[in-house]
């Protein structure tokens, strides 16, 4: 990759970030938020940056904690507010628009936020990558105004990983993020329960060393997802595995053997060839 034309889409996201002067970011923890939260804080100042994180069913308590540790690091203001997706008219019901509902949800819930605070924009870790995916929440987000500064500026997932390990962010590498109901099958309804199982499951796989993890609920059946470098290793463990699944009352565990890949759900949503949104 041409480190130049990064250090370029860079410079173009601290102009962007100029413009609006005061923002909120919706911040996961993730790669990309955390990219986002470090170039804000350096190009506005910490009095101009606000990190806000909902704690709600479908984030890990694990995350959580990691949001927290994550803006301690960059000395980051850091707001956690409550909110319960669950509660969100027909998130549960989990169509193809659940994100949608979901990112409705939270940026209704940052507005009031925004202006009590007096900042001027709402922005989140969206990236170039998630612009041609079926991205519900996208609609949400063009709906209300809130802003992604890193896709504005043509950053790819390449770019961010490449700038937050220059600049010495240590989540540099992590696996990329995705709500716990994003492992339920469309048209299955959400539950507490089914998302403490998917986190439960995915941080037992996660003891074995594999990073990067995705527990897929069909009805009865947990089908695992991982990179194809750690299929031998989830192989290794798999009478531990499936004993502890099925203590989670799953009656069938199977590995995927395309192995890991983001919204792999999505392909439920296909007819005639084309994604429906």
């Amino acid at each position: 990759m041409d480190t130049q034309q990064t250090l370029q889409k860079e410079e173009k996201l601290r102009e962007i970030l100029i413009q609006m002067e005061r923002v909120i970011i919706a911040f996961s923890g993730g790669v990309d938020s955390t990219y986002l939260l470090k170039v804000a804080l350096e190009t506005l100042g910490k009095e101009n940056v606000l990190a806000v994180t909902a704690d709600s069913e479908s984030f890990p308590p694990s995350e959580l904690q990691e949001t927290k540790r994550l803006a301690e690091t960059l000395q980051a203001p850091h707001q956690i507010i409550e909110m319960s997706e669950l509660a969100i008219p027909g998130y549960a019901e989990n169509d193809e628009n659940r994100c949608y509902f979901c990112k409705k949800g939270l940026f209704e819930q940052l507005y009031p936020l925004l202006l009590e605070k007096g900042f001027n924009n709402l922005t989140f870790g969206l990236i170039k990558d998630d612009l041609g995916d079926h991205r519900p929440g996208v609609k949400a987000a063009i709906e209300q105004n809130v802003r992604g500064p890193l896709a504005e500026a043509d950053m790819s997932k390449d770019d961010i990983r490449i700038r937050a390990k220059e600049l010495g962010l240590d989540n540099w590498d992590k696996p990329s993020l995705a709500c716990l109901s994003s492992r339920i099958a469309y048209g299955e309804k959400i539950t507490i329960d089914k998302l403490k199982k998917v986190d439960e499951a995915e941080q037992f796989i996660k003891r074995f060393g594999i990073r990067q993890v995705r527990v897929r609920i069909h009805n009865e059946i947990a089908r695992v997802e991982v990179e194809p470098m750690d299929m031998v290793e989830l192989l290794n463990y798999h009478e531990e595995i499936d004993s502890y699944l099925k203590k989670l009352d799953f009656k069938f565990v199977t590995m995927d053997m395309k192995g890991y890949k983001s919204g792999s759900m999505n392909s439920m949503l296909k007819k005639t060839g084309e994604v429906l949104s």
